[in-house]
């Protein structure tokens, strides 16, 4: 064997440890810049979580001042009323006239929408209002007022052979018996709001929202936020128009959210039957809960009557909203509540139920907001959320066509 062909092993050798030691440099830089690209994601994601943090803190600063100025407008707009005994049995009386007498009480009620304020306004209003109630239980007849007659004869077939105006039917009785006159007003929730108030009035819940309640910032159902719903609607600041009426003139017309947990892009796109200029939130409370339509991404309404029988016939997210502050409820399989609750701790409102208070400003305090998903690395990873005014979990879920 030549000499040169001796040596070649080594120099063999020495080619592969010089391969190797390259190799190794070359995995050591790999990883110096895979950790360097991780710090600066962590560094970018916690500098978006304390720019978000700082936005939902001043947003809510903007609701308060927004609010507060709507209130001081609607001061104008308050009608404190009484009905006495002497008043309720003269009501009784002139409903017995006749289309005149009973277009009398209506009118007496203030509640009816007149051309302009005053005597004047109500003489004009009264042969309208004779003629609405010479139709007597035509579920096509439309009050002007927040009284939903068609819905009204259907929840209580009762009114329908009475052959009476179902509007004088729920002034002169059916107010008092609890009953509500509007799929967005709950007159259990009302009166629970309003109180004693309501109580030494004398007056239905409908009478008492629409003179003192609703400029006061009293809201008839739990799926209405007056104070989220004015800041899309900044005009009643100035106005103080009552923001309920605002949201069925005009505002669910042109997809104003009238709370966190409901999304009316989000739920037109789930929804069955429902035609463009519909109320999305009337078609949800009377069509779209019952076909497990979602009103927002991390509700599931049919995976919550599943999770919960308890809740009966009552519609699952006005149970949620009313009872998950206090209560061990989940909203869906995405959000877990008990986790959530015991993260936040004090920093959560007593009466704000856990995903409400997720979505205003807890999803930039915690990093987990359920097992499994880490809220700030998809935050790094997902960045344009933050242009699209959502929280992580929100946004995953949309993603991923939930």
């Amino acid at each position: 064997m030549s000499k040169p062909d001796a040596i070649r092993p080594s120099l063999l050798s020495d080619r592969l440890a010089a391969l190797g030691h390259r190799h190794d440099l070359l995995r050591a830089e790999i990883q110096r810049a895979q950790t360097a690209e991780a710090m600066t994601r962590a560094r970018m994601g916690e500098a978006l979580v304390a720019a978000l943090a700082a936005r939902s803190r001043a947003e809510a600063e903007a609701r308060t001042q927004i609010m507060a100025r709507h209130l001081a407008a609607a001061r104008s707009r308050l009608r404190p009323d009484r009905r006495t005994r002497r008043r309720a049995t003269a009501e009784r009386l002139l409903a017995r006239l006749g289309a005149w007498g009973q277009a009398l009480v209506i009118a007496r009620s203030g509640i009816w929408q007149a051309p302009r304020a005053g005597l004047r306004g109500v003489l004009r209003a009264l042969p309208a209002i004779a003629a609405y109630v010479r139709r007597g239980p035509d579920p096509a007849a439309a009050p002007l007022t927040l009284f939903d007659q068609a819905w009204y004869l259907k929840a209580n077939p009762d009114v329908a052979g009475s052959g009476r105006s179902p509007l004088i039917h729920y002034l002169l009785t059916g107010g008092r018996e609890g009953r509500s006159p509007h799929p967005l007003f709950d007159h259990d929730a009302y009166a629970r709001a309003a109180g004693d108030d309501l109580r030494a009035s004398g007056l239905t819940a409908l009478e008492h929202f629409l003179r003192v309640g609703g400029p006061q910032g009293l809201s008839p159902s739990s799926l209405f936020d007056p104070a989220w719903y004015v800041v899309q609607a900044p005009e009643l600041a100035d106005t103080g128009e009552t923001p309920l009426l605002h949201f069925l003139r005009t505002g669910a017309r042109h997809g104003l959210s009238p709370h966190i947990l409901f999304q009316p892009d989000y739920y037109r796109h789930r929804a069955l039957g429902l035609a463009a200029d519909a109320n999305p939130l009337i078609h949800y409370l009377v069509e779209g809960s019952r076909q497990g339509a979602a009103p927002h991404p991390l509700f599931d309404p049919a995976w919550y009557l599943d999770r919960y029988p308890e809740v009966g016939t009552e519609e699952p997210l006005q149970h949620f909203v009313k009872r998950a502050a206090h209560d061990d409820l989940d909203p869906g399989p995405w959000f877990d509540a008990v986790g959530y609750k015991a993260l936040r701790g004090a920093d959560r409102p007593a009466d704000r139920d856990p995903l409400s208070d997720y979505l205003l400003e807890g999803a930039w305090a915690i990093a987990e907001p359920r097992s499994g998903f880490h809220a700030f690395a998809y935050l790094a990873a997902h960045p344009e959320l933050a242009d699209l005014g959502l929280t992580p979990l929100e946004h995953w879920a949309r993603a991923s066509g939930r």
